[in-house]
């Protein structure tokens, strides 16, 4: 039986920008937009074509979930998009805009940045060691 993470679900304050974010901005491929009723929507995205596992965009609904935008893993990097070519991958997205809050540096695992999303979600930049990259 194999077994894989499909999705993790990332709350955005409306599908639209955040689409426009990823998917226009960064070049993740959108693999899903169903509309469920008038006001939610079944949306998957992925780094690129060839990847695993989605994000799932889940639109903040109530109080709660909108304070949760931006903040779903209390302040701590929760997202980590991986790269086979770090420093391209870096200065492209420099290059479109997106907000780093560090240049890059070196640890025992591979080459690391930090940036956020618009939303203010904390993500990793990375290039895993060869050891490490399964």
């Amino acid at each position: 039986m194999a077994r894989h993470l499909h999705a993790v679900a990332l709350v955005v304050p409306d599908y639209d920008v955040a689409l426009d974010f990823f998917v226009g901005q960064l070049g993740f491929v959108l693999r899903e937009d169903l509309r469920l009723s008038d006001e939610k929507r079944w949306v998957v995205i992925a780094p690129d074509a060839d990847c695993v596992s989605n994000i799932l965009l889940a639109k903040a609904k109530g109080g709660r979930q909108e304070a949760a935008v931006g903040d779903q893993f209390g302040g701590r990097v929760g997202l980590f998009l991986h790269t086979d070519a770090f420093d391209a991958e870096y200065d492209r997205m420099v290059a479109l805009g997106v907000q780093f809050e560090e240049t890059p540096r070196v640890e025992d695992y591979g080459k690391v940045a930090v940036w956020r999303d618009p939303f203010g979600n904390r993500w990793d930049l990375l290039q895993l060691t060869a050891t490490r990259d399964r």
